[in-house]
């Protein structure tokens, strides 16, 4: 009697428990070590900062994102401004800078991530509180005062226009009050189901976008922009950034 055959579940089965348990223990393991160096040598930011690019970029590999960036990712202190798409959207970023994302404040909440995000930096904002967003402006102000560089989504939430949403005026405004630079990137996914947009949760389409073999997404970095005209800055970053969008 032949021995029975093992039939194998396919690979676009597998492959996205394998990415969930990837990003579980590699998170977990980056976590731990800031923790522990913090212990050992002491609370520092820059150097959480530079294990924290460690941990995106073989995030982002690990999970199958490909494709190319241009420009060069600032090194300075500024205000970086970006279309948002997807929850990769920061961790894009984090690969190349050293510098504070801003993140709604349920994040905080996340397991592993949550934790783990504070002591290499970030800024928690809660959208649905005026005073909230005033104190993140302040925040904002702080951090790029100390020479760091702050990440933000000034649409406010994804988005799956094949442009952007409106801008919001908030840090354009500190912008152009204080002489803070301002530079525009543009995060171009190159298929639509990759956008995290809709009521839908994010186990449910990072399982669905995790099952493909690559996930492909190329990032633009743009000059800096500088004015005492909020209206200019934003309308030249908005106007930057779909540019690269809309083309074909």
């Amino acid at each position: 009697m032949a021995a029975p055959f093992l039939v194998l579940p396919p690979v676009r089965s597998i492959r996205p428990i394998w990415r969930f348990l990837f990003f579980i223990t590699h998170t977990t393991l980056i976590v731990a070590e800031i923790r522990i160096r913090s212990l050992i040598y002491g609370a520092n930011i820059q150097d959480a900062m530079r294990v924290r690019r460690r941990w995106a970029r073989k995030l982002i590999s690990g999970v199958g994102v490909r494709g190319n960036t241009t420009g060069t990712p600032p090194d300075f202190p500024c205000i970086i401004v970006s279309n948002h798409r997807s929850y990769l959207d920061p961790i894009l970023m984090l690969r190349d800078v050293n510098g504070f994302p801003v993140a709604k404040a349920e994040l905080e909440n996340w397991p592993v991530i949550g934790k783990g995000a504070k002591p290499a930096g970030i800024l928690y904002l809660r959208r649905d509180n005026s005073g909230s967003r005033v104190n993140i402006l302040r925040q904002i102000e702080e951090k790029v005062t100390e020479g760091f560089p702050v990440i933000i989504f000034p649409e406010g939430t994804t988005s799956g226009l094949s442009g952007t949403l409106p801008f919001k005026k908030g840090v354009f405004q500190l912008a152009a009050r204080t002489g803070i630079p301002i530079v525009p990137v543009a995060l171009v996914f190159h298929d639509e189901q990759d956008f995290w947009v809709g009521k839908e949760g994010f186990m449910s389409h990072a399982g669905r976008r995790f099952r493909e073999k690559n996930i492909w997404v190329d990032v633009h970095y743009g000059p800096a922009f500088q004015s005492d005209n909020a209206e200019l800055l934003l309308s030249g970053a908005r106007n930057w950034i779909e540019t690269r969008l809309l083309q074909p």
